[in-house]
């Protein structure tokens, strides 16, 4: 299994930035070894999150996309004391979830 994502949520008004820091390794496919073989492709397919149990934000995702992959983004009517949580599923059926409070 990955290590832990890193995620802060931090409320200002009636807005929360949340920023998420994904350890996934992000392979293309496309790139080769030492040995000259292709590097098999493993990357994140799908991320979504919620704010106590309630999706606000989902996404998908390609080969493209870097190693240990940062995310932003705002989410309105959350409340300090509130949890945020992001879950994420690769290509080859893996999945992550972690949750922080929102401060």
């Amino acid at each position: 299994m990955a290590d832990p994502m890193r995620i802060r949520a931090q409320a200002q008004g009636d807005k929360t930035t949340v920023r998420v820091l994904m350890s996934h390794e992000m392979e293309s496919g496309q790139r080769k070894d030492a040995s000259g073989k292709l590097v098999p492709a493993w990357h994140i397919q799908e991320v979504t999150a919620k704010l106590n149990d309630k999706e606000v934000f989902s996404c998908e995702w390609g080969p493209a996309v870097s190693k240990n992959p940062f995310l932003q983004f705002v989410v309105k009517g959350a409340k300090a004391g509130d949890k945020i949580s992001v879950t994420w599923k690769d290509n080859k059926g893996e999945t992550r979830t972690d949750t922080a409070t929102v401060s």
